[in-house]
Parts: structure tokens; sequence; C-alpha cells
């Protein structure tokens, strides 16, 4: 398991602030805007767009900005369009990173992240040279709350591959196309969920166990997830989660 929910979690709790959750409402909005321009408006019909506006309202975004966003992702309102592009990239102590970039200035985003890399420590690598080590899944977050027989009862039959205990959370893990079916199968049973999203989980692990390090990783994640560009920052990373916290500062 890579630092990915915990380090999630703790980011959540940092966005607290009005300008850092401004970021995070902007990023999530591009993104139900491209998945409604790529497969239409229609929630049951596109299960992308479904999983994003869930996301969106997982962090309390207002209906009618969504609503907005999934009509300039249409046509039906005027909107940018934005080119998807993922960037590679190792960190200090040899952890792979992927860089997903929603942009309107490709030449922009690339001297960005390029810059973010070479200044923190990292550089960055040719396409696949990291994303082989990564595979794309559906993740429910789930409070400790909740009881974990009844979350497996639930989960399981619902189609979800794997239930880990993640410190303080309960990490659920889909097939990335049946995420939308889980998260629903899980509120209609009456079970919280912090949150669900689509991801790239690592499928090896580089373990830092060393304050320093763990400063130098998480300074280069951040570097990357504050340019305006990035959606998404996967890194192959774990630490705990107290280490994690104390490194973000």
């Amino acid at each position: 398991m890579s630092g990915h929910s915990k380090w999630a979690t703790i980011k959540h709790k940092k966005a607290a602030t009005d300008q850092k959750r401004a970021k995070v409402f902007a990023k999530l909005i591009r993104q139900v805007e491209v998945a409604a321009r790529e497969g239409g408006g229609d929630l049951d019909a596109n299960p992308t767009l479904r999983t994003m506006f869930q996301k969106a309202r997982d962090n309390s975004i207002p209906l009618d900005t969504i609503e907005r966003a999934v009509k300039r992702g249409t046509g039906d309102l005027e909107g940018v369009v934005y080119e998807q592009i993922t960037y590679e990239g190792y960190g200090p102590n040899g952890v792979g990173m992927l860089v997903e970039v929603l942009t309107d200035n490709r030449n922009r985003a690339a001297a960005d992240v390029r810059n973010a890399f070479t200044k923190n420590g990292g550089s960055q690598a040719e396409p696949g040279a990291v994303s082989w080590q990564f595979d794309r899944k559906g993740v429910i977050i789930v409070p400790k709350s909740v009881a974990e027989d009844d979350l497996m009862l639930v989960a399981l039959e619902a189609g979800a591959e794997d239930i880990t205990d993640e410190e303080s959370i309960w990490q659920v893990v889909t097939p990335a196309t049946d995420l939308p079916d889980v998260r629903q199968a899980l509120d209609d049973a009456g079970i919280d969920v912090e949150s669900s999203e689509v991801t790239m989980l690592p499928q090896n692990t580089v373990p830092i166990t060393e304050a320093d390090k763990a400063k130098q990783t998480l300074r280069i994640v951040e570097a990357l997830e504050d340019l305006d560009d990035v959606q998404a920052v996967y890194a192959n990373f774990d630490m705990t989660a107290d280490m994690m916290e104390a490194a973000a500062g």
C-alpha cells in the first residue's frame, strides 16, 4: 500500500483554508468538465462523469457549480478545451511518480512540471518508465467507525476486490469501472464514505522510514500538486501516517 490514502486524508485537513479549498474546487470542476466533454452529460451513461460528480459533491462543491461544469463540457455553455497529459518522473529516494495534467497550454504545463521536479531533487522520466508500476483502480475510503464485517458484506458483494486496514481508515479497492456501483451499494446500505475516486495504485512500494527523506518526498509531491494544471500526483512511497503528518508540517 502506498501513502496515497493517508496523504489524501492529511491533504483534506490541510485544505481547510479558503485558498487551498478554492484550488481543490477549481481542479475538481475541470475534471467534471472534461469527463462530460469526453463521455456526455448523462450520469447513468457516463461512469467517469458519475465518479467525478460524486467526488465534487464529497468535497462540498455546490450542485449548480457542478451542473454548469457539465454544461460547459457538453457544449451547452462556452468553455475552455483542456488536453490530458501524463508526465512521469522520480522523486528523491527513487520514488516513482505519475503526474496527471489537464491544461489549455501544453508548453506551460510541461515547463511547470519539469521545474517542480528539478527544483525539488527529482527528475523527469521518459513515457512508460514509471507507469507500468501502477494499476488504475477505484478506491473508496471508509471511516474506522464502520464495522469491518458490515463493510465486507456489502463491498465484496457489490464487486470490490479488496479491503485493507490503513491505520485510521478502511480502504476499499475496486476495478476502476466498478467504482460507481460499489460506492452506490455502500450508500444504499447506509455506510459512511469519506471519499471515492479512480486512482493509480502502485504494484510495489518504496518504504520511507527517515524523517528527512519523508520531508523531501512530500515536498516534491506538494510542489507538483500546487501547480494549477496538475490534477493528481501518484507516487509509490510508503510511510506511516504519523511520519507523513509530521513531514507535511
